[in-house]
């Protein structure tokens, strides 16, 4: 995928700042720096990263995605990821609804398991196509372990924030069980409809997200706002946010953040709109519920809410076959299936 010059980011459009986080001072546990991630990770659950050290393998990544999506039609769809909550595979343009009345989404995209990156070339969950199957040790593997990295510096980070014991996190997202983090590459056309949309408005099902884009499109409803505001996209800086586990294990002191992916704004949307995210969820078995005795600052915050809110009572395997079932445009019945697949959002109807 040759690099191309993109036009700029208009500024005639509403955008929302977000804190920019050093990754190398989180590294060194600089607390100033801890400090402004605490502060990005429970008002908003939007950050900016630079100095992460993942650029190389994502322009990798982007590589495979796009050798990927120049497959014709008929072989990717040898690898749909299919009806039944699987998220691993390939997903074609259309095959989810982005809102309660079954609009399609515009985008296609290939999801690679953690756990057959990890094992290659054992498979853990299923194979896929070739790009990726010739690619899985030499830039899917490399991308999935930095990815890893990154996140599980962030999560032990947030952990002694929250109050918990050295590891409570990271033993919920041990590589020793499997789990439904992947790496996603996602390909949106050049000049979508202009009431398309990539990705509906959703939060994210696991922990930590950790995006890689070149274009805009990526919008977040702020909490009390009535309108959405584009995330700006900065050259070497990924976009980081908190998602709906790592929020209900935190007692909702984490925010789990509504956004969407809409058409890049004014001559950006001209341009087909990539974009790459490792998404870390935890463990399948791991149960969904707040870190309350383990906690006394959880435990604090979860007696200011009601239980329900907060306490999904099932496993991340069930939350997140739930929600990745309910999309599936083959399995829509009416807008009470949309509603099925919504996860903590504070306004579900979105």
């Amino acid at each position: 995928m040759s690099q191309i010059s993109y036009p700029a980011f208009p500024d005639d459009v509403s955008t929302h700042p977000l804190l920019v986080i050093d990754y190398k001072l989180i590294e060194a546990e600089d607390e100033k720096e801890i400090d402004r991630l605490w502060e990005a990770g429970t008002k908003l659950g939007f950050w900016y990263l630079k100095n992460h050290g993942v650029d190389e393998e994502a322009n990798n990544m982007f590589q495979m995605g796009a050798e990927t999506m120049a497959l014709p039609l008929e072989e990717k769809m040898k690898f749909e990821q299919g009806d039944q909550g699987k998220s691993f595979g390939y997903k074609a343009a259309g095959a989810n609804a982005v809102d309660a009345t079954g609009r399609k989404d515009t985008v296609e995209f290939i999801n690679i398991a953690k756990d057959d990156a990890l094992s290659w070339p054992k498979i853990a969950h299923r194979t896929y196509p070739d790009p990726v199957q010739s690619k899985m040790e030499t830039v899917v593997a490399p991308f999935v372990k930095k990815s890893l990295d990154v996140n599980n510096k962030l999560l032990e980070v947030l952990n002694d924030r929250l109050g918990l014991p050295a590891g409570a996190l990271l033993q919920r997202h041990s590589d020793d069980e499997h789990s439904s983090s992947e790496a996603r590459v996602i390909r949106n056309p050049a000049n979508p409809p202009e009431a398309g949309q990539a990705l509906g408005s959703h939060t994210d099902f696991g922990s930590l997200s950790f995006l890689h884009n070149r274009l805009g499109g990526l919008q977040v409803l702020v909490p009390g706002a009535e309108t959405w505001q584009y995330i700006r996209p900065i050259p070497g800086h990924a976009i980081c946010n908190i998602g709906d586990a790592v929020s209900i294990f935190s007692g909702g002191i984490l925010r789990s953040n509504l956004h969407r992916v809409v058409p890049p704004p004014g001559e950006q949307r001209k341009f087909e709109r990539w974009s790459l995210v490792f998404f870390t969820r935890p463990g399948d078995s791991v149960m969904l519920r707040p870190l309350t005795t383990e906690s006394d600052v959880i435990a604090e915050a979860v007696s200011k809410h009601p239980k329900e809110q907060l306490d999904a009572g099932v496993t991340a395997t069930e939350w997140f076959t739930r929600r990745i079932r309910n999309q599936r445009i083959n399995n829509r019945k009416g807008p009470e299936t949309w509603l099925a697949s919504r996860g903590t959002e504070d306004n579900p109807s979105a």
